[in-house]
């Protein structure tokens, strides 16, 4: 592990899905079959921004942004942090969390938030040691 890159996906490229997709598969039990129209419709949304990190050539990780305006103030939204398991330990995750927190600065002022499964020991101690503070929420979903 040398060359490690993060960058900020702009354009499209059709060959980031299939590892775009095998990453999902680790961080969700659902299986996702990470599509080129969803790979467009992140890149084209100018609220979302994709980060993904590559070790030499390999991507290896990635995080996406999500950001909009609330009376209360604008939110910041990190999702879908994940690193491949064979890269896990060796704080790429610290560099991803350490990009998006730069990245959020320049939608300042600005809430950046996140959630994490309490199983998710190693990426809850990350945030923590990052400087986020837990907040005593309920998180609710409802799919469509």
């Amino acid at each position: 592990m040398c060359n490690i890159r993060i960058e900020h996906i702009t354009e499209f490229d059709p060959s980031l899905c299939k590892p775009i997709e095998q990453l999902l598969h680790q961080l969700s039990s659902r299986k996702p079959n990470f599509t080129q129209k969803e790979l467009r419709t992140i890149i084209e949304c100018a609220s979302t921004r994709l980060m993904v990190m590559y070790t030499d050539q390999q991507l290896v990780g990635m995080l996406s942004l999500a950001h909009y305006d609330t009376p209360t103030g604008r939110k910041v939204w990190i999702e879908d942090v994940v690193v491949d398991s064979s890269m896990r330990g060796k704080a790429l995750g610290r560099l991803l969390i350490n990009e998006a927190i730069a990245y959020a600065r320049t939608l300042a002022p600005c809430s950046l938030l996140l959630t994490s499964r309490p199983s998710r020991i190693a990426a809850n101690e990350l945030y923590r040691s990052a400087g986020f503070e837990q907040r005593q929420t309920n998180v609710y979903k409802m799919d469509f």
